[in-house]
This record gives C-alpha cells, sequence and structure tokens, in this order.
C-alpha cells in the first residue's frame, strides 16, 4: 500500500498525504489505454485509473478536464498508459471518435501510436456495428471512421506501414473487417484511385462487409473447424443479409452494397451468391474479394495456420481467372518495398 500512495502522491501533486483518495478496484475489468488518445483541455466522462503491482487505482474522476498539468505529471512519472473499467468502454469509444481528427493530425503523438488508435478504434466500432446492425447511429459512425482512415492512409507509405505493424494476424471478425477495409483503401491508392468518392464508398463497404454475418450464429462463426456442408449454405446467405441491414438503415451510398454482395464471387464463376465472372462484379467488389481472401490466408484459425504473404499471394495468382490481374499485381506492389510511394 505505502508504495501505491507514494506513487499516486506525486502524480496527484498533493501537499499532504491525507488529500489523497484512493479506490481499488478488485474485481472489475479494466482496459488500457494510450496517454496519447486524451486530449488536453477536454472534458472526460470516465474514470482514469493507474494500475500499481496487481491493483487499479483511481487516478482522476470523470467530468474533470484533461489539462497539460495533468499529461505533465504523467510523463515525468513516466506513465504512458492509463485504463478505463470495462464499463467505461462505450463512453472512451465515443469520445475517441470525436477527437480523431484531432489526434490523427497531432505532430506530438508518434505516428506508431497513431496508428494503434485508429485500429483499436477501428475494431470497437466493428463490434457496435456487429452487435447492432440496424442501428443508424453506428452505421454513420463507421462513415466517419472510414474518412478518417481513408485521410490516414493517403499520408502515404510510413501509415500505410504503421498500420500493418499493428494488423492483428489471429482472424477475428472485428479485425478481420478492419484490416479488409485497410488493405481495400490502399490497394486502391495503389491502382491510382484517389478519388474520395470512390475511396469513401469503397472504405465503407469493405468495413461493414461482413456485417450480414451478425445473422449467423455464433456456433457456425466461432466453429473450431471447417463448416459442414449444411452450415456452410448458411454462411452463403451472408453477402445477401448484409445488404438487407444496409438497405433498412438507407444511410450509406447504393454502390457500398456491392462488395458487401460479391466479396466471395470469383471471375471464374465459383463463387457465392450469384456465380459472377470478373466482367459482371462491381470494381468495389473486385478490390474487397482480393483483399478478403488474402487477409483470411494470412491470418491464424483455430482450424489452420496463416501461410506467409507471399506464399497467399502466389496462390491467388495461381487461380486464373478468379481475381483481376492488374490488381493482383497492384497489390504484389503495395505489399513490396515500393508499395504506395507518391
Amino acid at each position: 500500500m505505502e508504495n501505491r500512495v507514494i506513487i499516486f502522491y506525486y502524480l496527484q501533486g498533493k501537499t499532504d498525504l491525507s488529500d489523497i483518495d484512493i479506490k481499488t478496484e478488485a474485481k472489475i475489468k479494466h482496459i488500457p489505454i494510450l496517454l496519447e488518445s486524451l486530449r488536453l483541455d477536454s472534458v472526460l466522462d470516465f474514470d482514469l485509473y493507474l494500475k500499481v503491482d496487481s491493483n487499479f487505482i483511481l487516478y482522476r474522476s470523470a467530468d474533470l478536464p484533461f489539462n497539460d498539468y495533468t499529461r505533465k505529471n504523467l510523463i515525468e512519472n513516466n506513465v504512458s498508459k492509463l485504463y478505463i473499467t470495462d464499463t467505461s468502454r462505450g463512453r472512451y469509444q465515443q469520445y475517441i471518435e470525436n477527437n480523431l481528427p484531432k489526434i490523427l493530425n497531432d505532430p506530438n503523438v508518434q505516428e506508431e501510436k497513431k496508428a494503434n488508435i485508429l485500429y483499436e478504434t477501428s475494431t470497437e466500432l466493428v463490434r457496435d456495428v456487429l452487435e447492432n446492425p440496424t442501428y443508424g447511429e453506428n452505421i454513420q459512425r463507421s462513415k466517419d471512421l472510414v474518412s478518417n482512415k481513408i485521410n490516414y492512409i493517403l499520408q502515404g507509405r510510413d501509415a500505410f506501414l504503421n498500420l500493418m505493424k499493428i494488423t492483428s494476424y489471429d482472424y477475428y471478425l472485428y479485425t478481420h473487417s478492419v484490416n479488409v477495409c485497410t488493405f481495400s483503401i490502399a490497394l486502391a491508392q495503389q491502382m491510382g484511385f484517389n478519388d474520395e468518392e470512390f475511396l469513401h464508398e469503397l472504405g465503407i463497404g469493405a468495413l461493414l462487409h461482413d456485417v450480414g454475418k451478425s445473422k449467423i450464429s455464433d456456433k457456425i462463426i466461432r466453429k473450431r473447424g471447417p463448416l459442414t456442408n449444411a452450415e456452410f449454405e448458411i454462411m452463403k446467405n451472408h453477402p445477401q443479409w448484409g445488404v438487407d441491414l444496409l438497405v433498412e438503415t438507407d444511410i450509406i451510398a447504393s454502390s457500398s452494397y456491392y462488395p458487401v454482395l460479391q466479396h466471395h464471387e470469383r471471375g471464374d464463376r465459383r463463387g457465392y451468391p450469384h456465380a459472377l465472372k470478373l466482367s459482371e462484379m462491381h470494381i468495389y467488389s473486385q478490390i474487397v474479394a482480393l483483399c478478403d481472401t488474402f487477409d483470411a490466408m494470412t491470418t491464424n484459425r483455430v482450424y489452420r495456420v496463416a501461410i506467409d504473404t507471399f506464399s497467399a499471394l502466389r496462390v491467388i495468382y495461381s487461380l486464373k481467372g478468379a481475381y483481376d490481374e492488374k490488381l493482383i499485381r497492384a497489390f504484389i506492389e503495395l505489399m513490396g518495398p515500393t508499395g504506395l510511394v507518391r
């Protein structure tokens, strides 16, 4: 206890130990957040905690402004992470989304930490969307986040590489959606598509491409092995179900529905749900289909180990007619040493 009191004493700048109010939360789950995610002079509506040994100590109560004096105290005491409770996750997520443009444009925040905040924020948003896919506010939040992601990736190769460094290589529905969105925007840029409307419509379709899986049982989604024929027939409905859910909200551009509906189509007519050929697939769908396959192959699943980047690209290239060869070559360039060079 004495060690915790001393640390709390210095961080709060107290002059008398009797002024210190220590609260420990033994049974509540705590989530780490980066110090850089907190904006100066912004009022927080969630409590901040410090971790000392195995204990979490209340550092700063909600509704207090986070000022420069507070930040400097933390930095001087080598505190780079703070904690919030799991019950504050939603309030913290909304705070970050509201402040994301400021964070991504702040020259005082390290680029790696910007990428980390963007990735984690994207993952949490996808979680919210899949839990409530017809809630219009969640879809609007997705549109705003895609705009921030586009602006970040358009900064160039370093921004893209920073996102790749913290990309999850274990398959989860949330992180997979974020990865596919990142790859799709970057691949489109590599192909020379820099029109803002094009990138935004593509990006939102990529981020939400698997939203139809929200209607499929967790027993199938999380199955520790290949699906049975019956289970696969159910899974094949998720592209159409995704479009149906998004049409119900009527918030995103209709062209963004294409990658949701067609991301499992293949140019050799072996895809689903409509066995299209390449010329029948929208360009957004062709991009997302390629990125979806690549991410699925290069992430670990419970029933198989991921393969490396260029092994995956060799397999994809060998599937003659399934994917547009220009897109494959552009993806190879994107993942090579000169990708996204302006």
